[in-house]
């Protein structure tokens, strides 16, 4: 499912417009995005938690060359599904 398939799911299952919806999802998303920027995790209870993780400067190897090559340190979001998610999908 993308996006497009999830505004329409939702706006057919809350007889709301497909502009509504959208318009609500990118807000969530926005504040999802605002609140890990800032360091802090996001949990929704049932569903799952997003988690800001570091990963630390590294070396590694161009697989043509075999030269060693150094990758830099970053940051990167996690999921961990909830329980009730696992439960549901299996």
């Amino acid at each position: 499912m993308n996006k497009a398939e999830l505004i329409g799911a939702v706006a057919e299952a809350t007889k709301l417009t497909k502009t509504d919806i959208g318009t609500v999802l990118d807000s969530i998303l926005d504040s999802i995005e605002a609140s890990l920027k800032a360091g802090n995790d996001v949990s929704l209870v049932g569903f799952g938690t997003w988690n800001k993780k570091s990963r630390a400067a590294r070396t590694g190897r161009n697989p043509q060359t075999g030269a060693a090559i150094k990758i830099a340190a970053k940051n990167t979001v996690t999921f961990s599904a909830g329980k009730a998610l696992k439960d549901s999908v299996n």
